[in-house]
């Protein structure tokens, strides 16, 4: 939900709650780990899709990362629908988008009520139809709500209290509340963190509504998540020398440790996922100088890198004598999640595996990835 964030101080209201998409791009577990101590975040809304063609593809990763920082993980969905038929439509499609992603049983999935589609409706007829996806949505195992600007949450549909997360702008002075009959007030679209960029909508709870209900929400120790979400495979790679040169290796190599998939030759360029281990990696060139590994995996949309280290540290030789390389679904996993580690498309996972995307998988589900 857009909107000016007009140069208040971060404390001038709690950010309670934090509402990502792939606006943000990559959101490390270390980043949500710093909103969580610093700014005292409590929970998470992850976009996860948009009408019934689009799903966002940072959604499993902010699902897991903030999962893994001890954040309470939601899911909103941005609405297109104009009738009863297409609100249900699209909360089915929701709802598997959500399934694949990981988000967790319990969780809160919203309907986003902001498009021009809604605008021209009647104020019955939205209701109507927000009724109908809150429904449906339901019988994916999620809790409902709306979410929505404090003027069409007054002029375009019914919210009523203690339902509904709305956003409202600017801030109030303190003192002076809004929307407290709510779940939630979003009171900025422009919020700052100190290791992250700007341009986050925050939020604070009036209800424990965005923070109770999970089933498998993930709480680790402030030092083991930022443990798991740093650990590279050797510290001191931050770049190779100019006088490395790539050679051509045609390979596939397990890993044995955790490594950062990254966008470029350098531990500054930005992460497209973490590869945990045991995860499979075919490269088809190397750079190999001094102690220093860095490896490029061929992707479905371009190349990623990552720095390895020595062979001996990280990697694990597969035979390429082998018909397939497997990969065993743990739980958490994803089509998509598993489709980035291995440089696919989640189509073409899903399809060489003789299933489609919207198939469930299972924990110990050995799927073909090489």
């Amino acid at each position: 939900m857009a909107a000016l964030f007009l140069g208040m101080n971060a404390n001038a209201a709690r950010m309670d709650m934090v509402d990502v998409s792939n606006n943000n791009g990559y959101m490390s577990t270390a980043e949500y780990v710093s909103m969580r101590n610093e700014f005292g975040v409590k929970a998470l809304t992850v976009k996860i899709s948009e009408g019934t063609t689009f799903k966002d593809g940072y959604a499993a990763s902010n699902i897991a990362n903030g999962q893994a920082a001890g954040l309470y993980v939601n899911g909103y969905h941005f609405a297109h629908y104009k009738t009863k038929a297409q609100a249900i439509a699209e909360a089915d499609y929701a709802g598997q988008a959500a399934k694949a992603a990981g988000l967790p049983v319990g969780a809160v999935l919203a309907t986003d009520v902001e498009a021009k589609e809604q605008g021209i409706l009647s104020q019955a007829t939205n209701d109507r139809n927000n009724a109908a996806f809150m429904k449906e949505i339901q019988k994916f195992g999620y809790r409902a709500d709306i979410y929505t600007s404090g003027s069409w949450a007054n002029n375009k549909m019914t919210i009523k209290g203690k339902t509904g997360w709305v956003a409202g702008y600017p801030f109030v002075p303190a003192g002076k509340q809004w929307y407290t009959n709510n779940n939630a007030w979003q009171w900025s679209g422009s919020a700052h963190f100190r290791i992250s960029y700007g341009g986050f909508d925050v939020s604070q709870l009036y209800t424990n509504y965005y923070t109770a209900g999970q089933k498998s929400t993930v709480k680790p120790t402030n030092k083991d998540a930022v443990k798991a979400n740093n650990q590279e495979a050797n510290k001191n790679t931050s770049k190779p020398s100019n006088s490395a040169k790539w050679v051509k290796e045609s390979k596939t190599y397990a890993l044995k440790t955790a490594v950062k998939l990254r966008t470029g030759v350098s531990t500054s360029s930005s992460v497209i996922t973490i590869l945990p281990a045991g995860s499979t990696v075919k490269t088809n060139q190397a750079i190999i100088k001094g102690g220093y590994r860095w490896v490029r995996q061929p992707r479905f949309n371009g190349y990623g890198y990552l720095a390895t280290g020595p062979a001996s540290n990280t990697l694990e030789y597969v035979k390429s004598g082998a018909a397939h390389t497997y990969y065993t679904v743990k739980s958490g996993d994803s089509w998509w999640t598993i489709a980035q580690r291995n440089g696919l498309s989640m189509t073409t996972l899903a399809r060489q595996n003789g299933k489609t995307i919207y198939t469930t998988i299972y924990p110990g589900q050995r799927l073909v990835v090489r």
